[in-house]
């Protein structure tokens, strides 16, 4: 281990910075870690030469002794290297707390980092949040609505009862590090403690795994949930369902679970914030002399009122009913423009009655509006 380059086992240039080497030490410590290499003597080995290269050249005073004598400044025969702490005269740092230094590991339930990726610690871990994508009808997000949900996730065994052993089966001390949750390893003149790679720290190990979880205690199942959607969401929404994640392990919390929402376009209606729009076509007849319409909104039918010499792409607006407010109270409006229809075909009496109309009101002498005349005729 000592012969070999140490910036090269980092894969860093030996000018890198203290956080290029920390980046790369946490790469390659996650790559080889005997917890993700079971049974891997290399991968072990390469553990083993990472955590020592990191250990050194993570020091400053090591890493000039290091640059100057190369690996011979920490051999044990002989040497011009240091002595103190770090040197071999004074011991070498467990990797395992090299590592636990790198990832930030808090000490306490859960473990910080170092326990979520590897599961030491011997505490529960807590299930993961799940997202379920939902989508609803515009009426339904109008008026609220209860779905019924089906999704698969990983639940608490109920064969074993989410402990990972056979019924009337029990924990015994784990033989490989026989109950104390670290085993030593020497590697040369170097001794250090890892956690046991076996029990993953907790000491004991399951006599018999669970038939039905293999000693996970948890299986993945479909289940179906009610999910209460209130009044006034709208897309992006989320509602969140405490407890309705992945099933913790070893006495872990449940996750939660997340239901994004997405409404539909709708065939009438386009939703701006609480507000609904949505375009009329009228006969110009009924914008000519004025009259009532009944038009559609999310509740029902309404009645609207349409002037005299309505101009097409008038908009009128129906109060309270458009979206009502997710924070309640407020109820937002309808908006309808009317967009005047022109006849495309006429029969000879349909067109007689049309021409006289247009001699009696001289709209065949004028077929553009005055105001519209008197600021274009200088372009004539």
């Amino acid at each position: 281990m000592a012969k070999e380059d140490y910036y090269e086992l980092l894969g860093v240039e030996r000018t890198a910075s203290a956080e290029e080497m920390k980046k790369a030490y946490r790469k390659k410590a996650v790559q080889y870690h005997p917890d993700k290499n079971p049974g891997n003597k290399e991968a072990e080995e390469m553990f083993k030469k990472v955590s020592h290269a990191y250990e050194v050249l993570s020091d400053a005073e090591k890493r000039a002794a290091y640059d100057r004598y190369g690996p011979a400044a920490f051999e044990g025969g002989g040497g011009a290297g240091p002595r103190g702490p770090g040197g071999m005269g004074g011991g070498f740092h467990d990797p395992f707390d090299i590592f636990r230094e790198v990832f930030g590991q808090q000490a306490g339930r859960g473990g910080g980092i170092f326990d979520e990726m590897f599961g030491g610690g011997g505490g529960g871990r807590d299930g993961a949040d799940l997202r379920y994508d939902l989508e609803i009808t515009l009426e339904e997000a109008a008026r609220g609505v209860e779905k019924e949900i089906s999704f698969r996730k990983n639940m608490t065994c109920e064969h074993c009862d989410g402990s990972g052993a056979e019924p009337g089966s029990k924990r015994v001390n784990c033989p490989t590090c026989r109950g104390a949750g670290q085993i030593r390893r020497s590697g040369g003149i170097i001794t250090f403690t890892q956690t046991c790679p076996t029990c993953g720290g907790a000491g004991t190990k399951i006599e018999k795994a669970c038939r039905e979880c293999r000693g996970e205690g948890r299986v993945p199942k479909t289940t179906k949930l009610n999910v209460r959607i209130p009044p006034g969401v709208d897309t992006g929404s989320r509602l969140r369902s405490s407890g309705n994640g992945e099933a913790g392990l070893s006495g872990g919390q449940p996750g939660d679970l997340y239901i994004v929402l997405t409404v539909k376009e709708h065939e009438l209606f386009e939703r701006q914030g609480e507000d609904l729009f949505c375009e009329i076509p009228i006969k110009f007849t009924l914008a000519t002399l004025g009259g009532t319409i009944e038009v559609p909104t999310l509740s029902g039918k309404a009645s609207l009122k349409i002037p005299a010499a309505t101009q097409s792409g008038t908009t009128f607006r129906l109060r309270g009913k458009g979206m009502p407010s997710l924070r309640g109270g407020n109820q937002g409006d309808q908006l309808v423009r009317v967009h005047v229809e022109v006849p495309t075909s006429l029969n000879s009496e349909q067109r007689r009655i049309l021409e006289e109309f247009a001699r009696v009101s001289g709209d065949a002498n004028e077929p553009t509006s005055r105001s519209f005349f008197e600021k274009a005729k200088k372009f004539f």
